[in-house]
Parts: structure tokens; C-alpha cells; sequence
């Protein structure tokens, strides 16, 4: 399976053809980050970019027509099952969670409650699983941690990570919170990263190719890269697969734009921090709570389940998880275990031991405290087994002394020995067959019989098929059925370098830091001191259950090995004759904690009394609760006096007395304290109670806070990204605004906008020359302000315009002489809505002079005409009469009325219809010819016979908007 995957990974990235799926996280004040970040992308960049933006859920975005100002990218919002092109930005649409599959955009509806979203991580998670290696993952400006954990899954698909430098960023909280797991390539500025892509997407492919071609030269290099890492960490990377080596040297060099392995491998003897970073780049860590959460499920019900219900209370089930990473399947192991415990009732010891090769991942699994995996854990587990502060969690105390971390090297570390369970997911992936071989070899050997091995999805036990048995197929769980082979019968077929028993080696590789055991020193040194320096005759060293630890002297004639199962109890090994006083004696010093003495004890008829001493120890601290008894012959006789813990015993009798005696005292002593504790019981069950309900009311109180606290960080968070987005618009509206002031200032043309009750919204400057206006007027009527123009009708017709929506032009002027053309026009919103009026004034003052001045001049020139003795016509280019003189009314007896208005040859009287005159006056018009003294004869209806002189000229009345002919004519009879 791993190496389809690695098949699939070369024909892929040897694929010149492809484009970057490039993925944008950002948040607040990632606005002015992604307007940078497009208005640098270089034409024909070959990627496609998929911006995923925390948003108001109920918010409309308009962050779409905003970013298409900046770049010539086409830029979409998302909609389902869209096929990502390269040169496209897609923009995620409010209230929706995005996935990516065969290239295909997916939008989902949220699963987490709004407040505890994280989109980006989603996103990114997906992304890299559906495009590997062609994945990039951008965090920009925003607050939280989101897209942290989804840079991971990007990087060990082999795509490319970037942060926004956080000193450009308006919220530094996310890029600072990516560059913080260690996982980022390249930290840049929005637009600098442009340029950056497009050198590593057209070198990336060439690189690869170059160094996965099987050459020696390569070869040889990668070998020498693999001992600068050894002498520098102390692991050797040669037994992992070389096509995985050779691709996170590849992301490397492509990086630092070297397309040439040996100058990488000058490069890394130069540069120790590149061979840190090179030596994460091997050790990828990606792991998360409960990852693939059907296989800890058949995991849980299944294997383990029966592994735990197999178990007596008091054993120890004990659990091994190498290459734990941070430690987020150790722990989703504890939990499940824990659950178990509780569910099947079993009171076992747990023992998890949690091994990798990464000390800062040690460190961090040490801690139990993640940020942003909150969405990877069940809402009842995470308030159950976690506590929670914004967005990070710590894993709760009794989960955290389950487990123990320790740096570890599974290949050539020896391994835990007597395990129930062994979890060893997605790391045999990253190893040579020779080297899968070994670590399966250890676990054989490590397993008890029964015990579980829980691999990967695309690992399997290969060779090893004859010691285990399948379990799940699907979730690579098995048991081991056969025996252990003894250490002999392992490394006869696959040798392992090490002596398992090696106390040394464990001392050193296993002293588990996290494990600090109380200091003992040697105890039986130190017993056998005391006992020489202070006490001569035999005696015991015990603990307060009765067991012997030490002996001294020869104690044969008071204590005997007990019948059945052996067992080093005193008191069951004591002689019969002193066993009760001795169990006595005993429980008075436990429990007075000071010395206890029984004189005259008899042990055998006919011998001397002995002398029984009881002294609790207390000095040095880690001997507390020791105690030593010692027997010693007496010489004192049966009228022994009674000390306070001194009791003479002579005979039967007056042992029976004392023994009765101390009964009493011990039975009222009991009643006592049986009546104490019943009472101190009631009461701490009481305040149990009481504490238990306030704890749950704290608990649900303090978790609807961390919601609300979740929630409004998140509201906060999208008004943010809302009012960056209006905070555009203001400015986009500033700009038009500013545009259409000088507009108006620069037309001179006196403007004032009204809504519909006739209070002044705004005007031009100009306005304020004819109606007093200042700014504080804005909101006031307009029927209010004082004005010096003679327009009484104003309101009354500027009502009537908003009423009929029509519209009204007057001339009007004003106290100091001015004309102005008033134009009133309906005031239409953009939905065509009538909210009120616009009213212009337009000075036509120098117009109005100028008509003046025309009507004048015209008045003249027509006093003069009308004075004039011989006839005058004015006809336009149809030879209509427009005009005629007095003179020529008279010398042909027409009328006004009859004339004007008329053709010239069409008149009632007659006679003009002349054709040699309707041809120049044609020749006037068409060929701008002027007739002088032009003689004609005709005879009239009313004036009979005449001879005329004719003078014609065209000439162009601007007033008429045509050309006139000037018709003059001159009696030749007078």
C-alpha cells in the first residue's frame, strides 16, 4: 500500500502540468491582506486560490465584488460541487464549512455550534488529503489558532506552508499561532508571498525530478546527509524509505531554490539550523484525538473490551504507543480505557507508556495541553476528561497519571516487555522492509499472549502472520495468540543488537522523567545499624501490616513459619502463648506511636519470662511505619509493678486479668470512635452533597460561560471582518462622495437635495449665494430659511413636483438684479422610490442681459424697418412670410392677417405668384446668392399694374434656429 502511495506521489509531482491548490485562511484584519496578497499575483501564476474567511453566519458578504478591484483574476463565490480552474479566486460563502474532493469544492452545512467553528482547519485537512503535495496552506492576519492544526496534514502530504510575517498583520493571533507548531516554510508579507509561490511551483517540479532519478551521485548524498543528521541528533534515517527521504529533501532545496543535492549537502555543512529544520522535515508528526474514529470505536468495543473483562481488579493492563507525536492517541487511548473501567466496573492498575524520537513533541505531550483540536473530541469527552480555557485544553489529572512520555527510539531501542496493547499507527509506512521486520519483531516479543497490536489502515504485520490472528481487517487490529519465545528463540531469526535484560540500559533509557520514586535507601543497612547499635537481643523489622522485612538473631523458640501458604507475617507466625499480647502490643504502637513493653511474658513452662519490646521508627522520614519487636529473657518475677505501657504478667491468671482489661478499654475506645465516625460520616455526607451540587452548578455555569466566552470572540471576530468590509465601502463612498462635490462645485450650478416633508439633506456651495444656508441648516425646512430670490411658489411647486413626479423650470431673479432658470426635478432612489426633490439654480443673468440687448437692437432695426417708405418682407427657407413693414401693407392693400404666415405665392390677393421670383428666392436659399436691383413687372388684383425693383439677401436668425430671406422692394412708378 505504501508504496502505491509513494508510486502516486512520483507520477504526480513529476507532472509538469499541474497547478497549485492554493488554500487562504484569514480572519480579522485579513482584509487588507488579501487586497495586498491579489494585487501581487503575476499573470499566468498557475494556481487556483481558495480564500476561507471567518464570517458573520446571518451577514451578506460582500467581500467577493471588494477583492475583484484588486486583482484580473476572476473572482467567484463558492458554490457547491464547483470544479476548481486555475487563474480563479473562490471566496466561501457565510454559514458554510468547505471540502475539496477530486478537485471538486464542497460546502457543508456546520456541524459545530456557532462560536466554535474552525473552517480553516477544516478546509486545509481536506485539501491536503485530495491534492497532496499540490496543496498550499496560507494563514494570514486573524485572532485565534484556526488553520494550525490543518497545516500539519498539509505539510505531511508534502504541501508547502506559509504565514503572514505577524508585525504586518492587523491580528498576529494566527500567524503567530502557525509559525509556533514549527510547521511553517515561509514567513512573508501578503505581498511578497505572490512571487514566492510562482518560483516554487516552476522549480519544484524539476527539483524532484533531478533528485528521484536513481542515480549513485544522489545516493551517495542522501547518505551523507544521513550522517550529518546522526552526528547531530543521534538518529539514523537510513532504514526509512528513500522516496520519502528523497521528497522532504526535495521541499527543502526547493525552498532555498538549490536544484543540485550536492550543493544542498554543502549547504546543511554550513548551516546547522537547516539541518535541525531537515530532521523535522523526517519526523512529521501528525496525529489528533481519536483519528479515524471508527477504528478507536472497533478498538474499544471490541479487542480491548474483552482484553479488560479477562482481567482480576488489581492487575495491570499496560500499554505501549510508539511515535506518539504530541501524545493525542495516547491519551484517546487512557480515555477509552478509562470508559471501560467505568462501564465493566474493574479496579486495574494502567500503565501507558508514550515513546518518539522528537523531544519538543515529548515536551508537548508531557503538558496535555493542545490548542485548537477541540472540534477532533466529543462534547461529553471534552467536558469529562479536559478542562478548557478559550481555545486551549489540558487533559485532566486523572487521565494525565495514566500515562508516562519518554524519548525512545523504536528501531534500535529496546522495547517495553509484558503489554496488553500496542498502538503503532502510520509510522512502519515510513520504513524499509528490513526495518519493518525488526520493530514487528520486537512487538512479538514485547506482547503477552493475547495481547492486542493496533496498526495503521495501509500497515500489516507481513511476515508475523503466524503470531497474530485478525481482530479487524479493516482497522488493522490483532491478537497475538502464541506464547513469548524466549529472548534465544527471537534473535535466532531477527537479532536483536541489545541485552533486553540490561538493568543498565533501562535505568538510563526508561527512568520515565516523569516518574519521581520516593527515595528509600537501603533499608536493610540501616535496620541492621539500629538494631546493633541499640538493641542486642533477636529482633524483627515490620511494617504496620504485620509483615517481617529483616531479621536478626535466632527467634526460633518465639516465632514459627505458620502451616499452608507461606506467608512472613509475624503475628501468624508467633508462638501461641504470646500471639495475642503480640497483636496487642503492636496495634498500641501504631496507634500511640510511641514505645510498648510487656514484662514477664511467658513463652514455655519452666523457663525464664521474657521481656516483649515494641518500637515504632521515625527517624530517618522514609522509615516511617516500621516498627521493630525484639524478645528479650527477663529477670523480673511476678510482682512486677505496672508502668503506663508496662504490663508484669506472672501467671495465667493475672494474663487473662490484663487481657480483659485492655479489651474493655479497647471496646470503649471502638464505641467511641464508631460513634465518632458515624457522626463525621453524616456530616461529610451532608457537606458532600452540598459540595457536589454547588460543583455541578459551578461546572454548568462555568461551561455556559466558555461558551458565551467562545461564541462572543467569535461574533467579535466576524463584526470585525464585517466592519472591515463596510470600513471598504466608507471608503469606496468617501471617494464618490469627495468625486461628486468637486463635481458640483466645479458646474457653479446651485444645488439643494430634499427629502419628502422638505428638510435639506444637503447643497452645493454655490446654494448658499442665494438662500442663506450653513451647515447647521442640513435637517431644517427649507420653507425656514430666508432666501433673496422672488420666488414666493417655491415650497407650493416643489411639493407639487414630488406629488406628480413631474417636473417644473421657471426664470426668477432676485433683489440684486440676478436671473436664475429654477429647475425642479423628483429626487428617485436607487430603487426607484421618490424621496423628496432636487432644486438647481442656474445664474442665466449674463443671458438674460444679452436678450435684453437682442430685443433692443431688434426693437431698433424694427422702428427703423417699420418707418422705412419702400416695402420690406422677411420669408424663411420656405417662403413663408414671417414679417413685412407698413409700407408694404399699404402699397398692396393686405392685411396683417392675411399675410403672415403665408406663402409668399399663395396669398389671397394674387400676383406674386411669379415664376422668375420664386426662382431667385430659390437661389437665395439653396445657392446664397444675393439679388441687387432685380426689375420685374405685375400687374395686382387691388393696385393694379406695377414696376418694382427687387433687393434680396439670406441671412440666419439664431432666435428661428433657419435662415430668412430680407425681401425689400422699390416702386419704380413713384
Amino acid at each position: 500500500m505504501a508504496d502505491k502511495i509513494e508510486k502516486k506521489f512520483k507520477d504526480n509531482y513529476l507532472n509538469t502540468s499541474r497547478f497549485l491548490y492554493v488554500g487562504i485562511g484569514a480572519s480579522a484584519g485579513g482584509l487588507d491582506a488579501l487586497k495586498k496578497f491579489l494585487s501581487n499575483i503575476p499573470e499566468n501564476s498557475g494556481s487556483a486560490f481558495i480564500i476561507v474567511q471567518h464570517m458573520d453566519p446571518t451577514h451578506k458578504s460582500g467581500l467577493v465584488n471588494i477583492l475583484d478591484n484588486y486583482t484580473d483574476l476572476e473572482v467567484l463565490e463558492i458554490v457547491d460541487g464547483v470544479q476548481v480552474e486555475s487563474e480563479h479566486v473562490y471566496v466561501i460563502p457565510p454559514n458554510k464549512d468547505l471540502g475539496i474532493l477530486d478537485g471538486k469544492l464542497q460546502l457543508m452545512e456546520p456541524i459545530e455550534p456557532h462560536g466554535l467553528r474552525m473552517p480553516i482547519n477544516y478546509f486545509f485537512t481536506s485539501l491536503a488529503e485530495d491534492q497532496g503535495d499540490k496543496s498550499v496552506g496560507i494563514i494570514l492576519s486573524g485572532f485565534g489558532t484556526d488553520g494550525s492544526i490543518g497545516l500539519k496534514s498539509i505539510k505531511a502530504n508534502g504541501g508547502i506552508c506559509i504565514a503572514q510575517d505577524p508585525h504586518t498583520a492587523g491580528s498576529e493571533g494566527m500567524p503567530s499561532s502557525a509559525i509556533n507548531t514549527g510547521l511553517v516554510d515561509i514567513i512573508l508579507a501578503p505581498e511578497e508571498m505572490p512571487e514566492k509561490l510562482l518560483s516554487y511551483k516552476n522549480s519544484s517540479s524539476k527539483i524532484l525530478k533531478k533528485i528521484l532519478t536513481p542515480e549513485d551521485r544522489n545516493i551517495q548524498a542522501l547518505r551523507k546527509i544521513f550522517i550529518l543528521i546522526r552526528n547531530r541528533t543521534g538518529h539514523d534515517f537510513s532504514q526509512y524509505k528513500k522516496s520519502t527521504v528523497f521528497r522532504r529533501v526535495g521541499r527543502r532545496m526547493n525552498l532555498h531554490q538549490i536544484e543540485d543535492i550536492s550543493q544542498y549537502l554543502r549547504y546543511l555543512q554550513e548551516n546547522t539550523e537547516e539541518l535541525d529544520l531537515l530532521f523535522k522535515e523526517f519526523l512529521i508528526n501528525v496525529t489528533n484525538f481519536f483519528r479515524d474514529p471508527e477504528a478507536f470505536a472497533s478498538l474499544k468495543n471490541g479487542a480491548l473490551k474483552d482484553l479488560i473483562s479477562e482481567k482480576s481488579d488489581y492487575e495491570t493492563i499496560r500499554v505501549w504507543v510508539p511515535g506518539c507525536s504530541t501524545g493525542e492517541e495516547v491519551y484517546s487511548i487512557a480515555i477509552i480505557i478509562k470508559e471501560l473501567l467505568e462501564e465493566t466496573g474493574k479496579k486495574l492498575e494502567v500503565q501507558i507508556f508514550g515513546t518518539d524520537l522528537d523531544s519538543l513533541s515529548i515536551k508537548v505531550a508531557r503538558s496535555g495541553t493542545y490548542t485548537g483540536v477541540i472540534t477532533d473530541i466529543s462534547k461529553e469527552r471534552l467536558n469529562k476528561y479536559f478542562y478548557k480555557k478559550d481555545n486551549e485544553i489540558t487533559i485532566k489529572d486523572d487521565i494525565r497519571d495514566m500515562v508516562v512520555f519518554a524519548n525512545h527510539n523504536v528501531i534500535k531501542d529496546p522495547p517495553f516487555t509484558k503489554l496488553d496493547l500496542i498502538s503503532c499507527r502510520n509510522l512502519l509506512i515510513y520504513l524499509e522492509t528490513e526495518a519493518q521486520e525488526k520493530v514487528l519483531s520486537k512487538f512479538n516479543y514485547s506482547l503477552k499472549k493475547n495481547g492486542i497490536l493496533f496498526l495503521g489502515p495501509s500497515e500489516s504485520i507481513g511476515e508475523f502472520i503466524d503470531s497474530f490472528s485478525v481482530i479487524d481487517s479493516k482497522w488493522k487490529i490483532y491478537k497475538r495468540f502464541k506464547s513469548n519465545e524466549s529472548v534465544f528463540d527471537i534473535t535466532r531469526s531477527h537479532t536483536l543488537p541489545y541485552n533486553l535484560h540490561s538493568s543498565k540500559y533501562w535505568d538510563t533509557q526508561f527512568g520515565l522523567k516523569d516518574v519521581k520514586p520516593k527515595k528509600v535507601g537501603n533499608i536493610t543497612l540501616l535496620a541492621e545499624k539500629k538494631l546493633i547499635d541499640l538493641y542486642a537481643p533477636p529482633s524483627v523489622l515490620i511494617n504496620d501490616l504485620g509483615e517481617i522485612l529483616f531479621i536478626h538473631g535466632r527467634l526460633g523458640k518465639y516465632l514459627e513459619p505458620s502451616p499452608g501458604r507461606a506467608r512472613m507475617n509475624i503475628v501468624e507466625m508467633a508462638n501461641e502463648e504470646i500471639k495475642l499480647q503480640l497483636n496487642s502490643a503492636i496495634q498500641n504502637a501504631i496507634s500511640t506511636n510511641e514505645d510498648v513493653v510487656l514484662e514477664n511474658l511467658m513463652v514455655e513452662k519452666d523457663k525464664n519470662p521474657i521481656k516483649l519490646v515494641v518500637k515504632p521508627l521515625k527517624d530517618p522520614e522514609f522509615v516511617n511505619g516500621l516498627l521493630i519487636v525484639s524478645f528479650e529473657e527477663s529477670s523480673i518475677h511476678d510482682d512486677a509493678i505496672l508502668n503506663k505501657n508496662i504490663y508484669p504478667i506472672s501467671n495465667s491468671e493475672n494474663r487473662t486479668n490484663a487481657l480483659e482489661t485492655e479489651l474493655k478499654r479497647t471496646k470503649e475506645r471502638l464505641n467511641i470512635t464508631i460513634e465518632d465516625m458515624t457522626t463525621s460520616n453524616e456530616e461529610l455526607k451532608s457537606a458532600n452533597e452540598e459540595l457536589q451540587s454547588m460543583n455541578e452548578e459551578s461546572q454548568s455555569t462555568n461551561e455556559e460561560l466558555e461558551t458565551s466566552k467562545e461564541e462572543l470572540q467569535s461574533i467579535n471576530e466576524e463584526l470585525t471582518i464585517v466592519n472591515s468590509e463596510l470600513q471598504t465601502k466608507i471608503d469606496e463612498l468617501s471617494v464618490i462622495n469627495d468625486d461628486m462635490t468637486n463635481l458640483f462645485n466645479s458646474t457653479e450650478i446651485a444645488t439643494i437635495f430634499v427629502d419628502n416633508e422638505l428638510k435639506i439633506r444637503r447643497f452645493t456651495d454655490e446654494a448658499t449665494k442665494i438662500i442663506k444656508l450653513i451647515k447647521s441648516d442640513v435637517g431644517r425646512s427649507l420653507g425656514d430659511i430666508v432666501s433673496s430670490i422672488n420666488y414666493h411658489d417655491l415650497v407650493d411647486d416643489i411639493e407639487k413636483v414630488i406629488d406628480k413626479v413631474a417636473y417644473k423650470e421657471k426664470e426668477v431673479n432676485d433683489i440684486n438684479g440676478h436671473w436664475y432658470k429654477v429647475r425642479i426635478m423628483p429626487y428617485k432612489t436607487s430603487k426607484n422610490i421618490i424621496d423628496g426633490a432636487t432644486i438647481t439654480f442656474i445664474d442665466i443673468s449674463s443671458m438674460k442681459n444679452t436678450q435684453e440687448k437682442l430685443q433692443d437692437a431688434l426693437n431698433y432695426a424694427q422702428n427703423i424697418i417699420y418707418i422705412t417708405h419702400e416695402p420690406l418682407l422677411v420669408l424663411d427657407n420656405e417662403l413663408i412670410i414671417v414679417s413685412a413693414n407698413k409700407s408694404f401693407y399699404d402699397t398692396f392693400k393686405l392685411k396683417k392677417s392675411d399675410t403672415e404666415g403665408e406663402k409668399l405665392y399663395e396669398i389671397s390677393e394674387g400676383g406674386w405668384n411669379i415664376p422668375s421670383i420664386r426662382n431667385i428666392l430659390s437661389d437665395i436659399i439653396n445657392k446664397n446668392k444675393t439679388i441687387t436691383d432685380f426689375e420685374f413687372e405685375q400687374t395686382f388684383k387691388e393696385v393694379g399694374h406695377k414696376k418694382m425693383i427687387l433687393n434680396a439677401k439670406k441671412i440666419h436668425r439664431s432666435d428661428m434656429g433657419k435662415d430668412t430671406i430680407l425681401f425689400a422692394m422699390t416702386d419704380k412708378n413713384i
